[in-house]
């Protein structure tokens, strides 16, 4: 299996293992990491049976002001950015213990400015790749029911009514 971590985070797989089929032809990514993983299984000549994407990352229906601000805000003061970007994707939840790295601006751009457009999911689909896709409907950081309506075309879409960002359901 091959697994593709969020944005600024590491060994964030295991917040998924309830849901991860264990397979040499898988591949997963988590928000900033579905964005790679489903990259990486258009382009790859590799055998892959499933493509799991958690909480894509899914800014395109964002406006143009809010990925301004994200980036300025980033741009001055890259840890509170991080800081309040943890707390968002956990929200409303307590924050977990994480793993993080410092994401650099270029990965913030890539995140916030990709499409996820019907060529790309066409690709994958033609390739025989089978996608899940997950989604927590209380998400603070994407616009879950946008996305999962774009997805709903090409995957399997599970949606957790008060999971967030992480897939988690408060108590």
């Amino acid at each position: 299996m091959t697994f593709y971590s969020g944005f600024s985070l590491t060994n964030d797989r295991r917040f998924f293992e309830p849901f991860l089929r264990e397979s040499d032809y898988t591949v997963a990514g988590f928000s900033y990491g579905a964005i790679k993983a489903a990259l990486h299984a258009a382009n790859s000549t590799n055998r892959i049976d499933t493509l799991q994407l958690f909480s894509p990352a899914f800014f395109q229906t964002a406006k143009s002001s809010f990925k301004r601000l994200q980036l300025a805000s980033f741009t001055s003061d890259p840890e509170n950015y991080r800081q309040r970007f943890v707390h968002g994707c956990f929200a409303p939840c307590e924050v977990q213990p994480l793993d993080l790295k410092m994401g650099t601006i270029d990965e913030l751009q890539e995140l916030l400015d990709f499409i996820w457009d019907d060529l790309l999911l066409e690709k994958i689909v033609a390739k025989g790749i089978h996608i899940e896709v997950y989604f927590g409907m209380k998400d603070h950081i994407i616009d879950a029911d946008a996305a999962r309506s774009f997805f709903l075309r090409y995957a399997t879409v599970t949606s957790m009514p008060k999971a967030n960002h992480f897939l988690q359901e408060c108590k």
